[in-house]
């Protein structure tokens, strides 16, 4: 069941033509490879889950919108329940109460590893169900509508800026002073770490210790940012990942690591509610070709699958394609 959101709660973060009919409308949204931070943060006096996604555009959802009368929403392929929520409390919200129709997806985003496939399909079928209303959704308006469809949403529609995001409120912590600083990653999986069901996974159970170094973390991570400095990033990115190897262990987080040092990596990352890892290079060194070409070829020397080489914040370079 989706929670219900009326129109007014996004008055002041939408503009709709009003109530113009219906037209199909496309969206799109794109992958993520797991986090360079996920932890718990004070803000306000409470504390907030919160992570720092790193997107993965090479990899997206593009859903298209074809509207009916039904109220109903199908999706193609069938079973897309999150996709269907999304475009049905987006409808409600916009005012096209009575309105239904058919969602048509298409991803080559993998399921259950930490990609973010379900949010992808969540905020493409937003951003089509709002072309199809002729209506503009602004980012925080698509963090709630997406957290009301599938209870916790990673920050894809935020893209390359850096946002520190409380995934199950579906609001930004802190917006992060710039975009990540140009990386290549090598990402991988063991083929013993499986797949994850976000919704039935607890959430880690955090102690003082880990909260306190949450902290520091999140302040070296906006000193990164600012400064444009992959190795702190890659700092930080590295003890998220040995924070999260008590609530979801990687098989092989000791063995990536060695591996990052000898390919002259700045450190690694993982999806904390999945089994993805990367190895992370600053796009900036004079070699960083040859670090990615070592990194990919000590990956699959590992016997490591899913092995993927994309760029962030890198101009005038291709995403990136699977090896």
């Amino acid at each position: 069941m989706t929670a219900s959101i009326s129109s007014e709660t996004f008055q002041t973060n939408i503009r709709v033509s009003s109530q113009q009919p219906l037209r199909v409308g496309i969206g799109r949204a794109g992958a993520h490879h797991g986090e360079f931070l996920q932890g718990m943060f004070p803000e306000g006096g409470t504390l907030h889950r919160g992570l720092l996604t790193l997107p993965m555009p090479r990899m997206q959802s593009v859903v298209t919108f074809w509207p009916d009368r039904s109220y109903d929403i199908r999706t193609r392929p069938e079973g897309r329940h999150k996709a269907a929520a999304a475009a049905r409390v987006t409808l409600d919200a916009l005012g096209y109460r009575d309105d239904g129709g058919l969602l048509t997806i298409e991803s080559n985003i993998p399921f259950g590893h930490g990609y973010g496939s379900s949010t992808a399909d969540v905020i493409a079928s937003i951003r089509a169900v709002a072309a199809a209303t002729h209506s503009e959704l602004r980012e925080s308006a698509m963090c709630r509508l997406a957290v009301a469809a599938e209870t916790a949403s990673d920050a894809v529609m935020f893209g390359a800026q850096a946002v520190l995001f409380a995934q199950r409120e579906g609001r930004v912590i802190e917006y992060l002073p710039g975009e990540y600083p140009p990386l290549h990653v090598v990402g991988f999986s063991s083929p013993r770490d499986s797949g994850v069901d976000t919704l039935i996974f607890p959430p880690a159970d955090y102690d003082h210790d880990e909260i306190e170094t949450f902290r520091v973390l999140r302040a070296a991570a906006r000193r990164a940012i600012r400064a444009q400095d992959a190795d702190l990033l890659g700092h930080v990115a590295t003890a998220s990942a040995r924070i999260n190897q008590r609530y979801l262990p990687k098989d092989n987080l000791d063995e990536a690591l060695a591996m990052s040092a000898e390919a002259g990596g700045c450190g690694v990352q993982v999806a904390h509610s999945g089994s993805l890892i990367g190895i992370l290079i600053d796009a900036r060194t004079p070699d960083a070709a040859g670090r990615v070409e070592r990194a990919v070829s000590k990956a699959r020397d590992g016997g490591f699958i899913n092995i993927v080489h994309f760029t962030v914040s890198v101009d005038g370079v291709a995403a990136g394609e699977s090896r």
